[in-house]
């Protein structure tokens, strides 16, 4: 039996903000990880040649305060991502590949037009409190496609969006609550998920993982690595059981597990409501791949690295250099997963070369974030109805369990899993719950 002040439960992002921060503030805390590394759904890779690449969360944006505030604290730098680009994106249909962009001209006008709708609306929402909307269950039930029909916007349009929902790898718009957008759009001071020039525009130089890199070398040996935890039991004592019936005695407890992945946990001494509300909670199922180039070949052709898909994948963005990232999601993510050894690269490529032509030699890296038994999935789904029933517990703690990451935030899943993390920890700490820290005014 090990006795500590806080447990904090996963080493993701999320779980190594909050660990950092009461560290500093002088709390006896360990941090117990499942895997054999830290980073959660952040996590570098070494290729062959020696590059460094991203096999998860790899961008941030200007609307995106806390992550940006970690990374200064760190000593690290924040430098433009694939959205600095020079050139064009390209567009891979079920039928052709458009490099022009025409066809899209009048379908980007309205969307442009639905986004200053949601825009509007969602001046009239809390993103701390979303539940206490005029209306709000009518609009978490109401899907975006369905609100988009309703302000006007054509088939061709919807068909656009779709696109776009799946270049990040979401459900398209049919599957995705209304409030849950206008949630997003309110915690950033009012820019769409869409607008990427705001949400994805930012890197830290060198890889995400150099952030988790830096966190993990702050705490040192607090952190306890293939560690996996079975039960929280939260009382006056509280007591964490690993795998093999190891257990850590605390005063607090920091769950920064996928809300997934919680499930499996035996959980006692917390209410019934709140069990019911993190168990209702969903992530995306997808798929990352890594294509590594020996040069820039989408230059040539005048593409800036995005390539939107209806196909064989979601589309390509470049992580950078001659690197190449493309997400997989729930609609692809079966075929992936249960193809041959080499056929779901093949697919992958044969997309690549049908917009971009020839690509030459080529290093492709997969990590199945849906299947991988300590994620479960990849970022937060809001879907109709999911806010509603997840409730007003989403988010808040109960001392003394506190919860911590993404599944909790709504504006951009590195930027959620820090600014949660760093929420839980002022909590713990004794400083006003700040359920999580949005701070763009209203």
């Amino acid at each position: 039996m090990t006795s500590v002040d806080v447990v904090v439960v996963g080493a993701g992002l999320a779980g190594l903000s909050c660990a950092r921060d009461l560290a500093l503030a002088g709390t006896d805390v360990v941090v117990l990880e499942a895997r054999p590394r830290t980073g959660g759904r952040v996590e570098g890779a070494t290729l062959d040649d020696g590059r460094t690449v991203q096999l998860g969360g790899e961008v941030v944006g200007s609307v995106h305060l806390a992550y940006q505030e970690l990374a200064t604290e760190l000593g690290l730098r924040l430098v433009p991502s694939y959205t600095d680009i020079g050139g064009v994106a390209f567009y891979d249909l079920r039928d052709t590949v458009h490099r022009d962009g025409g066809w899209l001209a009048d379908a980007e006008a309205q969307l442009q037009r639905l986004d200053a709708t949601l825009v509007e609306v969602a001046r009239s929402v809390d993103p701390t409190f979303p539940l206490d909307t005029e209306d709000a269950q009518r609009l978490d039930d109401l899907s975006v496609a369905a609100f988009a029909r309703d302000v006007g916007v054509t088939p061709s349009a919807l068909r656009l969006l779709d696109l776009k929902m799946r270049y990040t790898g979401l459900d398209g718009a049919r599957d995705l609550s209304v409030l849950g957008q206008l949630r997003a759009i309110a915690g950033v001071g009012g820019h769409s998920p869409t607008d990427y020039e705001v949400w994805e525009n930012l890197k830290v130089e060198g890889g995400s993982s150099v952030l988790v890199d830096a966190l993990t070398a702050a705490l040192a040996d607090r952190i306890h690595l293939a560690s996996p935890v079975v039960a929280l039991e939260v009382g006056p004592t509280c007591r964490t059981v690993l795998v093999g019936g190891e257990t850590f005695e605390s005063s607090a407890i920091v769950c920064a597990l996928p809300a997934p992945v919680l499930r499996s946990l035996r959980l006692e001494g917390v209410s019934d409501e709140r069990v019911r509300s993190l168990r209702r909670q969903r992530q995306v199922p997808a798929v990352k791949a890594v294509v590594a180039l020996d040069e820039p070949v989408w230059e040539k052709v005048g593409c800036n690295g995005q390539i939107l898909s209806e196909r064989e994948s979601g589309g390509f963005w470049v992580q950078g250099g001659s690197v190449l990232s493309s997400l997989s999601g729930p609609d692809l993510v079966a075929s992936v997963e249960r193809a041959t050894p080499g056929v779901a690269t093949q697919r992958l490529l044969t997309g690549l070369e049908r917009a971009l032509g020839p690509v030459g030699s080529t290093q492709v890296l997969w990590r199945h974030w849906a299947s991988d038994p300590f994620s479960l999935g990849y970022v937060a789904h809001w879907a109709p109805g999911d806010l509603t029933a997840v409730g007003p517990l989403h988010g808040t703690h109960e001392p003394p369990f506190f919860v911590a990451g993404s599944d909790h935030w709504a504006s951009g899943y590195m930027e959620g899993a820090v600014a949660t993390g760093r929420a839980a920890a002022a909590a713990v700490l004794g400083h006003p719950d700040r359920r999580p820290v949005y701070r763009h005014p209203r």
